[in-house]
This record gives structure tokens, sequence and C-alpha cells, in this order.
């Protein structure tokens, strides 16, 4: 049978992404305690595929998996979802607001509710946890001293998982926030072509000099591809040494694309294909014509004709 990862526990939204996703149905998931763990499994072959959050459109890029995809053994994506985020406040049977001392929860969850927080529970402190329904799965659990919060900022489904009780519903600060959640497996196939598609990618740059990112973003912009996502992230190799995670409107098999990847390839250090994959917005991309498959055939053929 077929198994997935997640960041679990279950009644994370990253599950309900997995639940989302057509093909998944079915198969088996299975829930990690972190992204990293999730991706582990993947790359050593325990799994067949592991989904995981990669950006948020209030907090932005999702770091531990940035950095988990930027190195290690190469992963690819092969698809995407969009889940549309609503917190809210849980906490043990019997818990009213007044017991309410301190609030465990994800750092990108805490992030997306600081205001409503500030506004009614001034005077509670954050407690960081390895997820949303972590954080609800240990006050199920009935342990206090461990957990050392009464509540939890979760979603409506871990409320439920766990037995829960809701103190306060859709608590986010932004009504239209999303999360985009990436499918990840071991490089194979690629997905076919959709007309609607990404490409995800990593550029690592030979040196730091005046206009090197520059240099990168014109292999882009003279072919007509438009970049959708733009991430600066350390190597970690020394203090003002960054890679740089992009996401471009386009398929691989693209014409114009193939050849933005030819031109990266000559000017970075490195250039780390995480896929080509059809977009979750369905929307098809916009080719100027002279940036077309055809447009690049014709000028190919024109340059053998000259070189005889």
């Amino acid at each position: 049978m077929t198994t997935y990862a997640y960041l679990g526990p279950a009644g994370t939204f990253t599950q309900m992404a997995l639940d989302a996703w057509g093909p998944a149905a079915g198969a088996s998931h299975l829930p990690c305690g972190s992204v990293d763990a999730a991706l582990g499994l993947l790359r050593s072959g325990e799994v067949d595929g592991a989904m995981v959050p990669i950006e948020n459109s209030v907090e932005g890029g999702v770091s531990a998996t940035l950095d988990a995809l930027a190195s290690g053994d190469p992963l690819v994506v092969v698809a995407e979802v969009l889940v549309p985020i609503t917190f809210v406040l849980a906490a043990a049977p019997g818990t009213s607001w007044d017991d309410v001392a301190a609030v465990g929860t994800h750092s990108h969850a805490w992030a997306q509710v600081r205001g409503w927080m500030q506004e009614n529970l001034p005077q509670a402190v954050y407690v960081p946890t390895l997820s949303t329904a972590a954080a609800a799965a240990a006050l199920a659990a009935g342990q206090p001293e461990r957990t050392s919060y009464q509540a939890a900022v979760c979603a409506p489904a871990a409320v439920k998982d766990h037995g829960l009780t809701q103190l306060a519903e859709d608590i986010g600060d932004n009504r239209s926030a999303v999360t985009r959640f990436v499918l990840v497996a071991r490089p194979g196939a690629l997905p076919e072509p959709t007309g609607a598609d990404k490409t995800t990618l990593v550029l690592f740059q030979r040196d730091d000099h005046a206009g090197g990112l520059l240099e990168l973003l014109e292999q882009f912009a003279v072919r007509g591809i438009n970049m959708s996502r733009l991430e600066s992230r350390p190597t970690k190799d020394s203090m003002g040494s960054y890679c740089f995670s992009i996401d471009i409107e386009g398929h691989v098999l693209d014409e114009r694309v193939g050849e933005a990847l030819l031109g990266l390839k000559r000017v970075c250090a490195d250039v780390r294909f995480l896929g080509s994959y059809p977009a979750a917005h369905g929307t098809a991309v916009r080719v100027s014509p002279h940036t077309t498959d055809e447009a690049f055939a014709e000028a190919r053929s024109w340059l053998r004709s000259l070189r005889g």
C-alpha cells in the first residue's frame, strides 16, 4: 500500500491538506512529529511521499521545509494544495477563560493570532509547540504540568479529534489566511505539463558580489518568466552566506524554463531543481509571443542555418 507521511499529529492543517489531495485517498497516512522526520522517512524509502507546509500568506515561507529541501538527498515537489486557515482557542473540558495564563501552539499559528490574543487574552504567555495539533493533543492527555499552558490555538478538527472544549472560534487576525502545502517525493518521472504549472528551485551563488542577485533574476526576466516567490535562506556555511529559494511560473519541459535553467547552471555554483508540478490555482500561465516554445524552436533553427 502507498504510504504518505505528514506533519502530525492527527488534526493538523497538514493532515487536512493530505486529505484534500485526491491521489492520497485510500493510501496509508503516517503522522510525524516534524518536517525533518517526515522528509527523513521519505529519503530512507520508508514512505512514498510526504505532505509538508511550505508557505503561508501571512508569515511567508516555512523555514523548516525550505531548509530541509535545500540540503540532503534530492527530493522533488510533485503537487501543491492550498488550505484556508481558521483557528480556534481550545481547552480541556471545565477550563474557563480565567484559567488561561498561557497558550500553546505552533509559531506560525501564534503569528496569525497575536492581535486577537492581545485584545482578548493580553495576560496569556505564548508556549511554542511542534504543531497546532500537538498543542491540542497535549491538553487532551491531561498533563498540565508537562504542557505549562491551559489553552491551545489549533484547527477546528483538532477540537473534535481530541475531545476538547472550544473557548473561541475564528480567532485569526487575517480572515483570508491561506497556507500552501506541497507533496514531496523522491526524484522520478516528472508530472506532465498542464499549462498552469510551477517550478521550484534553490540557487547558490558562486560568491557574494555587487549585482549577484540581479544576475540570477535576469535569467528569468529575459525569457518572460514570472516569479511567484523569492526568499533568501542562510546556507549555514558562514555568516552572510545565503541561497535563494524561488518559485517560477512554468514547467521544466517548457522551452523558456529550460533555457533559463541552462543560464542559471552557467552562473550559479549550484542549482537544486525541486520539481515542476501543477499549480493549485489552475490558472494558465500567460506567455508572451516571443517566449513560446515555437519562438525558441524557430530561433534555434535560424542559428543552425547560420552555422551551416
